[in-house]
C-alpha cells in the first residue's frame, strides 16, 4: 500500500512548484521532502521527478499519481473525522439490550433525548430476558444492557461488566379493587396467603423472589397464572383472577386494579445498567447519563 502521507507530500508539491514550497507548507525540511519523494518513486517503479542541479520537474507520471490520490486522500480524511467522531460519541451505533418494564419506562425519554443531543447516532433496541440479554452482553452484540435483581434473590454480575445503578423500586401487592382488603392499608404478604396468585414465569427472577418472600411469610403461593408481562398480569387481577407481586415499574394506572404497598420495610428491586469494562463504545456515557435522568424520573 502507498503511504498516504506521501502521496500528500507529492500533491503538496505539485501545488507549490518546488519541494522547498511543499516544506515550508508542510512544516517538514526540503531534505525529508526529497526522502519521501524518493522512497514514493521506489515503491511505485516510477520515476516521479526529472532532476537537475538546479530544480526538479515533475514527470507526466508524479501528475496522473497525484490526480489518483486525490480522491483517496480525500476518502481517508473523511474517515479520520467519522472515526474521530465516533470517539467523541458524537456519531456510531448503540445496540442496548433491555426488560419490557425498562423498555416502556425508562428508555423511550432517554434515547429521545439522546437522538436530540446526538441526531448522527444510530440506536439499536432489543428486548429480553436477562438469560437472553447477558450473554449477548459479554459476546459484544450489545454495547449496553438494562438488567435488574430483586432483594430476596440477589445476582452476581461477571467480573467484566461494569454496573451502574439507575433505580430501587419498590414492591407492591396488586389487588382488584373490589377484593376484601382494598384500602386496608399497608399489609402484610401472609394476609394474602389463601389469595390465588398470578406470578411471573416459573424460573425467572420474579417468580424465585415471590417464591422466597412467600416462603418467609410461610406459605407457598397458589399459582393461577403465569405471565411476564404486566399489561396481562393487570388484566388478570382487575378480572378477579388473582394478585399479584410487581416492582414499581411495573404498576400504571388501571381500572379495577388497587397497588397497595406491603407493610414494614417493602422489598426492592434493582435496576441496573451494564457494559462490558473494555467497551470501545462512545456512546455509552451519554446513553447512561440520559438513562439516569429517566430513572430518577421514575422513582
Amino acid at each position: 500500500m502507498l503511504p498516504p502521507h506521501q502521496l500528500h507530500t507529492l500533491r503538496t508539491v505539485l501545488a507549490t512548484g518546488s519541494y522547498a514550497g511543499a516544506a515550508a507548507e508542510l512544516r517538514y525540511t526540503p531534505s525529508a521532502v526529497s526522502q519521501q519523494m524518493s522512497a514514493l518513486e521506489r515503491a511505485t517503479g516510477l520515476v516521479l521527478f526529472e532532476r537537475s542541479a538546479h530544480s526538479v520537474r515533475p514527470t507526466p507520471h508524479a501528475q496522473l499519481l497525484a490526480e489518483r490520490a486525490a480522491e483517496v486522500l480525500a476518502m481517508l480524511a473523511a474517515l479520520d473525522r467519522e472515526v474521530a467522531a465516533i470517539a467523541r460519541g458524537e456519531a456510531g451505533r448503540l445496540r442496548i439490550g433491555s426488560f419490557p418494564t425498562a423498555s416502556a419506562r425508562l428508555l423511550p425519554g432517554a434515547l429521545a433525548t439522546l437522538r436530540q443531543q446526538r441526531p448522527g447516532v444510530e440506536i439499536e433496541v432489543d428486548e429480553g430476558e436477562l438469560d437472553e440479554l447477558l450473554p449477548r452482553l459479554l459476546a459484544g452484540e450489545l454495547d449496553l444492557a438494562l438488567a435488574y435483581r430483586y432483594d430476596s434473590a440477589p445476582a452476581g454480575w461477571p467480573a467484566r461488566l461494569v454496573e451502574t445503578p439507575l433505580l430501587r423500586e419498590p414492591l407492591s401487592l396488586l389487588l382488584p379493587t373490589g377484593h376484601r382488603l382494598a384500602g386496608a392499608g399497608p399489609l402484610r404478604l401472609a394476609a394474602l396467603a389463601h389469595e390465588r396468585w398470578v406470578a411471573p414465569l416459573a424460573g425467572s427472577p420474579g417468580a424465585l423472589n415471590l417464591d422466597r418472600l412467600a416462603a418467609r411469610a410461610g406459605f407457598a403461593p397458589r399459582i393461577s397464572f403465569r405471565s411476564n408481562d404486566y399489561s396481562v398480569v393487570r388484566g388478570l387481577v382487575a378480572a378477579g383472577l388473582g394478585v399479584a407481586l410487581v416492582p414499581g415499574l411495573g404498576i400504571s394506572e388501571t381500572d379495577g386494579v388497587l397497588a397497595m404497598p406491603l407493610a414494614g420495610r417493602p422489598p426492592r428491586r434493582a435496576v441496573s445498567a451494564l457494559h462490558r469494562a473494555a467497551a470501545p463504545n462512545g456512546l455509552i456515557s451519554a446513553a447512561l447519563t440520559a438513562i439516569q435522568a429517566t430513572s430518577r424520573l421514575s422513582c
